[in-house]
C-alpha cells in the first residue's frame, strides 16, 4: 500500500446505516413482572416490524443466557451485571441502525435509566407492562412462580424479589386487559407519532 491508501478513511456511521434501511434505530426496552406478556409481544412486535419491511432484533434472557451471558448467576450483582451487558449490546445495535427489542424484567430504575443513559435522546422507549402480581402467578407459564412458592428460587420478582414500577414511562399497557395485538398496534402507532422515519 502507498502512503494515501494507509491513510484512516472516515467511518460509516450511525446516520449512514440508518439510511441504508430506511428507518430511525430505537431501543423498544419492555419491562415487566414474570409473566406479564414481555417476549409474547416482543415477539409479535418483530413479526410486525418484519412485516412492515423494517430491521429489528428481539434481546431476551433465553438468547443471552444461552451464549453472551451464561456465565452469569442470578444474584442482585449477577443480574445487574446481566442488564448492563444488555444495554451496551442494545447500543451497538443502535448504532448498526437496527430497531432493537429488549424483553427483560429489570426490575431496578437505576438499571433503567443506565440503559436509557447509553443512548441519545429519543432512542429509548420504555414500555412498561402494568399487571397485578395476582394475574402474573395465576398464568405462571414457565411455573417459576410455583417454584418460588415453594422456596426453589430465591429473590423472584413478583414473589420475594422487588420490582420498582417506572415512573414515567413512554408507554403503559395494561396486558390484564388488552389483547397481545391490541398492545403491538399501540406501540407500533407510538413509534409512528413519535419517531420519524417509523
Amino acid at each position: 500500500m502507498n502512503q494515501k491508501e494507509t491513510e484512516v478513511r472516515e467511518p460509516i456511521g450511525k446516520a449512514q446505516r440508518a439510511a441504508q434501511k430506511h428507518q430511525k434505530p430505537v431501543c423498544i426496552w419492555i419491562t415487566g413482572l414474570p409473566a406479564a406478556g414481555k417476549s409474547t409481544i416482543s415477539i409479535e412486535l418483530e413479526r410486525r416490524l418484519h412485516a412492515l419491511g423494517r430491521h429489528s432484533y428481539v434481546l431476551d434472557g433465553d438468547r443471552l443466557r444461552t451464549g453472551l451471558n451464561r456465565d452469569l448467576g442470578y444474584t442482585h450483582e449477577a443480574r445487574s451485571e446481566n442488564l448492563r451487558r444488555v444495554a451496551e449490546v442494545a447500543k451497538l445495535m443502535i448504532d448498526a441502525g437496527l430497531i432493537v427489542i429488549c424483553a427483560f424484567i429489570s426490575p431496578y430504575r437505576d438499571e433503567r435509566r443506565f440503559a436509557r443513559a447509553l443512548l441519545a435522546p429519543g432512542e429509548f422507549i420504555e414500555v412498561f407492562l402494568d399487571v397485578s402480581p395476582q394475574v402474573c402467578e395465576a398464568r405462571d407459564p414457565k411455573g417459576n412462580y410455583a417454584r418460588a412458592r415453594r422456596g426453589e428460587i430465591e429473590g423472584f420478582t413478583g414473589i420475594d424479589g422487588s420490582y420498582e414500577r417506572p415512573q414515567s414511562p413512554e408507554l403503559r399497557l395494561d396486558t390484564e386487559h388488552l389483547s397481545v395485538d391490541q398492545c403491538v398496534e399501540q406501540i407500533l402507532a407510538f413509534l409512528a407519532a413519535r419517531v420519524p422515519g417509523q
